[in-house]
């Protein structure tokens, strides 16, 4: 049997032979273009010949015979080309019998009239010449246009031929890909329509031959696995039931313990989500003590009561469930009837027990035990399920305590802090008075009468400075930061001291700047907000401006117009303002500083480090920072 050839080959035969013809077909009509250019060329120069003779005629009959050489050796030279012809123009007549006689006898002409010029005679007569010239100007342009007539009919039997190549070359491409294609396209329709028993013929090209025996074969090996491929469907449409099954309860769980707010709420959820997940009879979620001998039944689902009852409490080791030392998974146990430990599951009809751990940092914290009434056992991918759930419980259980621990950390905290304040400020001034009061006693006692009006007096001052730091600190605990942006905050806390004072309070805010942290920002106000209260018991000011520069770091600067003090000899041990905000920039690493002279003002200063910069402690300079000045003010 010949092999077929290949479609390759096909093509590659019928391309070489269009283009031998297309080849061919240049060259014969470049080779009559190159007669057809040389002969009307020759025509041109025949036609030079023809004034030549007029000319010599003219100049001998005039008898300017001098010039007669010249134009005999151009004649000569032009009767040459003619005959030798210029391949490089091109130029030259066309090879006939007809043109060469023609050609011979314009030379005879030519000598027979060369001689008559040259000689000393009235008559001259060029006709002879001039029509001899003629009839070769007259053959050589016959010979053209028999060319011309051959270079019309070849390009007409090249269109013919090229229309019939094209029609060739069609009939090639339908019968040779074309129809292949097509039943190669209709077997694959068939087999998207689930004819699964569609096959091609196989064509005669070798390309296509393959083509239809892989195609075959496919169909083929679809159509011997199309019967497994419904219960491949099924089993997988399962598995991915299940999987979405245990992602949902994944979910949900999660989602219980996200939102619970108390161990009762998560526990009782979580119970009821797990027995849905793990298709249990009943469940049971126990948590254990530190040293894991006693669990506490936190919720159940699906116990008799007094199954509940009995097990509400259960010393470790007494039965399967509440193990003193707990394995690292869990464990499927059947309840069997001779097994003395396991009579409360028993007695409710229990026949597989399945105990998970509940496991925090290596850590048993309790276990959930999910209790069947037909032995059954769990898949793999069920216990990893819920010992997945008891993890994400554990970690939700010690979120709640750590959230509880938190509250109760920043609740002592705020006391901490209101003591302080309370103990810095209104102590003060009572401890103050306290002893203003004994020296009113002792006035009263001996009688001096001027100094009793002066500890009236000074009580009575005491006591509005300190009903002045009452009322501030309750200002200052409803002023609130902004997570975002302390901006607002700080406008509030000037526009309540200009309130309070009467003192004009500007705000400068320049650049922008990553916002600060919610806990900075209360250091920061309370803060400025000492330091406007020195501002208001001690600064005597009319004008207070504040200036905030939030890039390339946060700075705030306190800028009075007051009477100001002398930093370097100023005491004051009453007043202790300047120590509470030194503390509260050492609280977030910032670094406090106070510029102030007599008579020219105050500047508090506050400079947080910058991002890149590690906190350290506040620079708490002499000169910077003295503690015992009247800045306590």
């Amino acid at each position: 049997m010949v092999p077929p050839r290949s479609l390759a080959l096909r093509l590659v035969i019928t391309g070489v032979a269009f283009l031998a013809a297309a080849l061919a077909s240049i060259t014969v009509s470049l080779w009559v273009t190159w007669q057809l250019e040389g002969g009307a060329a020759a025509v041109n120069e025949a036609g030079r010949l023809r004034m030549m003779t007029y000319r010599m005629a003219l100049e001998a009959r005039e008898g300017r015979r001098e010039l007669l050489p010249a134009h005999a050796a151009a004649f000569e030279a032009t009767l040459g080309l003619l005959r030798d012809g210029d391949p490089s123009r091109p130029l030259f007549v066309p090879g006939s019998d007809e043109t060469r006689d023609e050609l011979a006898r314009v030379r005879e002409h030519w000598t027979s009239f060369f001689a008559e010029v040259s000689a000393p005679r009235s008559t001259i007569d060029p006709a002879v010449l001039v029509r001899s010239i003629d009839k070769l100007v007259g053959a050589i342009e016959h010979r053209l246009a028999y060319w011309t007539a051959a270079l019309r009919t070849f390009q007409l039997a090249m269109v013919a031929l090229a229309v019939v190549g094209a029609m060739l070359l069609l009939y090639t491409s339908h019968v040779l890909v074309l129809e292949p294609l097509r039943r190669v396209g209709a077997a694959i329709a068939s087999l998207r329509q689930g004819d699964l028993k569609a096959r091609v013929q196989a064509p005669s090209t070798s390309e296509f031959r393959d083509l239809a025996e892989g195609f075959n074969a496919m169909a083929g090996r679809l159509e011997c696995q199309y019967a497994e491929l419904e219960h491949a469907v099924r089993s997988k449409t399962a598995d991915l039931q299940a999987q979405q099954q245990r992602l949902a309860a994944l979910y949900e769980v999660s989602a219980l313990i996200a939102r619970a707010e108390t161990l009762d709420e998560m526990a009782r959820g979580f119970v009821g989500q797990v027995r849905l997940a793990a298709r249990a009879d009943a469940i049971a979620l126990r948590w254990s003590d530190a040293g894991n001998q006693r669990y506490l039944l936190l919720a159940q689902q699906g116990l008799p009561p007094s199954f509940a009852a009995e097990e509400q409490c259960l010393q470790a080791g007494k039965c399967h469930c509440g193990q003193a030392a707990q394995p690292a998974g869990s464990r499927v146990i059947p309840i069997r009837s001779d097994d003395h430990t396991q009579g409360h599951c028993r007695k409710a009809g229990f026949s597989t027990l399945l105990t998970v751990p509940i496991s925090l940092h290596h850590q048993i914290l309790g276990e959930v035990d999910l209790f069947y009434r037909t032995s059954t056992l769990p898949s793999e991918s069920d216990r990893s399920l819920i010992e997945l759930l008891a993890s994400h419980l554990a970690g939700g259980m010690e979120g709640l305590r750590a959230a509880a621990a938190d509250k109760e950390a920043a609740v002592s905290t705020e006391r901490s802090m209101i003591a302080q304040e309370l103990h810095d400020s209104i102590a003060q001034s009572l401890a103050f008075l306290k002893i203003q009061v004994q020296l009113l006693r002792n006035a009263l006692a001996r009688g001096e009468t001027d100094t009793v009006a002066r500890t009236v007096g000074e009580i009575e001052a005491g006591v509005l400075e300190s009903y002045g730091d009452v009322r501030e600190l309750l200002i200052h605990f409803r002023t609130r930061a902004d997570t975002e942006d302390i901006e607002p905050a700080l406008r509030t806390t000037l526009r309540k001291f200009q309130l309070q004072t009467g003192t004009s309070a500007d705000i400068d805010v320049i650049g922008h700047g990553v916002a600060l942290p919610n806990d900075v920002q209360i250091q920061v106000l309370h803060i400025v907000q000492e330091a406007l209260s020195n501002v208001r018991k001690h600064g005597h000011a009319t004008a207070v401006k504040l200036r905030v520069v939030q890039a390339p770091a946060w700075t705030f600067e306190v800028i009075d117009n007051g009477a100001g003090f002398d930093t370097a000899s100023s005491r004051d041990d009453n007043h202790v303002g300047l120590r509470i905000m030194a503390e509260r920039a050492a609280r977030i690493g910032a670094r406090l500083s106070v510029k102030s002279g007599r008579g020219s003002g105050t500047t508090v200063a506050l400079s947080l480090p910058s991002p890149q910069q590690p906190v350290h402690d506040v620079d708490q300079e002499a000169d910077h920072v003295p503690a015992d000045s009247p800045a306590g003010r």
